[in-house]
């Protein structure tokens, strides 16, 4: 016999009738106060007010992961020059796996020069982003002691090394939801060649309601499966399939009331059926001029799709999406060989 998950008002139905039903509940607390403040709990979408004034809605976020070193891009190290070629062992022997195979300190083979009215530190090898630092800010506080990827991965993305909780993007979209219910508020565009390490779970919403984890458009073929009908009919029909549909859909989750997980399935068709129109408008690039694609490397050869991505992300947020992620395969930029 395969057991269901069921509420405690379910399982008296089930199990009990008449007078022993009625005994039954005034032994138990208030169960429909109960249900109903599990229904009353954030699993909605609609935006929210954030505790302090802040000056950006929305996040597009590049994770490069396996990226080339902070040291050869954004942070010189004076001491690192003087000791090129000295072994490290001793300073490193109780703290990595392998500290053996770290060989001796190499200085980074770029040169680093101050730009901007901040002065800050950029090496030659990214000429471009030297021309608009004063208008990033780079963190140079962050450490980590895991050195495996994969945990790496999770620790970046959730704050902890284990699988299964909340990623950054899932924990936006809890506290400040989404400015358009007509697109997800938190979309991953993943690479043509591939996912990245840990797969789906790098956006996953872990403890929190399944609404608030990540949606995939993907980078070749329909970014969005399914989005569209296959055949045309009347908008008239389509319409009353959806009520009918949204009938049985709340008829079934009105028995199955606090299953989140059922709520998320409801919630993503509604919004496919919203999407129909949304997300055709704003994965369209053909309503940008040349001169934008062409900024963002649309048409320049490795450029391309990763400009692409970096485009679509921008339409997305300037239609209310919160928050936006584009990731890379795997690691392609992962030195262990140089």
């Amino acid at each position: 016999m395969i057991l269901h998950r069921s509420t405690r008002r379910q399982l008296l139905n089930m199990f009990s009738t008449g007078v022993s039903a009625a005994a039954l509940y005034s032994l138990l607390p208030d169960t429909r106060a109960t249900e109903e403040h599990d229904q009353r709990e954030v699993r909605d979408l609609t935006p929210r007010q954030s505790h302090f004034p802040a000056r950006a809605k929305n996040v597009i976020h590049l994770f490069m992961n396996g990226g080339p070193s902070q040291m050869d891009l954004l942070d010189p190290k004076p001491e690192l020059n003087r000791s090129h070629g000295k072994s490290y062992f001793d300073r490193i022997a109780g703290e990595v796996e392998n500290p053996g195979a770290a060989g001796a300190l190499m200085r980074s083979p770029f040169r680093f020069a101050r730009h901007g009215q901040s002065g800050l530190w950029v090496s030659d090898v990214m000429p471009h982003l030297s021309k608009c630092v004063d208008d990033i800010a780079v963190v140079k506080s962050l450490h980590t002691t895991n050195l495996t990827h994969e945990p790496a991965l999770f620790h970046f993305h959730s704050g902890n090394t284990l699988p299964g909780l909340p990623t950054l993007g899932a924990w936006v979209t809890y506290g400040l939801g989404s400015e358009n219910q007509n697109l997800p508020a938190y979309v991953v565009l993943d690479d043509p060649g591939g996912l990245p390490i840990n797969r789906t779970q790098n956006w996953q919403s872990g403890f929190l309601p399944p609404v608030f984890q990540g949606t995939r458009f993907r980078a070749t073929g329909q970014p969005v499966l399914d989005l569209k009908p296959e055949f045309d009919e009347p908008a008239s029909v389509t319409g009353l399939e959806r009520q009918l549909i949204g009938s049985l859909d709340r008829l079934h989750k009105g028995r199955r009331a606090g299953n989140p997980e059922l709520s998320a399935r409801i919630a993503s068709y509604e919004l496919a059926a919203r999407m129909q129109l949304a997300a055709s408008d704003a994965l369209d690039l053909e309503q940008e001029t040349q001169d934008t694609q062409s900024s963002y490397g649309i048409g320049h050869g490795a450029a391309d799709s990763y400009g692409r991505r970096c485009l679509i992300a921008r339409r997305l947020v300037e239609r209310g999406v919160r928050f936006v992620q584009i990731f890379l395969d795997s690691q392609p930029w992962d030195n262990h060989t140089g």
